[in-house]
């Protein structure tokens, strides 16, 4: 069986471990690989989450001199059953939201801010 996951995402990060230890804390993922401080791979699902600091290759800067940062509005999406539920549970856990659910046709989400900043889109799709 091949274990390739369908998709991987980089984030770059200013603290791999406190990354690591809020993705596989609160979001359910697992480690594939640490090499901290400067890289970790992380599972969830079909989904691999690469999490580098600038010192990593995958963040070094740019030709032209542009660094790589964390944030922005990028994001990927994690599919919850009952949102409301999980973003009590994070918020007591003490983690950032940027904004509230916000609902919409298909559903409703909200956005989640990791420790560096980037963006986790928590969804929950309406019932059909």
């Amino acid at each position: 069986m091949d274990n390739k996951p369908a998709v991987t995402v980089r984030y770059i990060v200013n603290d791999v471990p406190a990354a690591l230890a809020f993705y596989t804390k609160h979001l359910g993922f697992t480690v594939h690989q640490d090499t901290s401080p400067a890289f970790a791979a992380l599972d969830r699902g079909p989904m691999r989450l690469l999490i580098s600091n600038k010192t990593s290759a995958g963040a070094k800067p740019m030709p032209d001199g542009r660094a790589q940062e964390p944030g922005g509005w990028s994001r990927f999406q994690v599919h919850v059953a009952d949102l409301k539920a999980e973003v009590e549970r994070l918020k007591k856990a003490g983690c950032k939201f940027r904004n509230e659910i916000v609902e919409g046709k298909g559903g409703a989400g909200i956005l989640l801010d990791d420790p560096s900043g980037n963006i986790v889109e928590l969804y929950q799709p309406a019932a059909h």
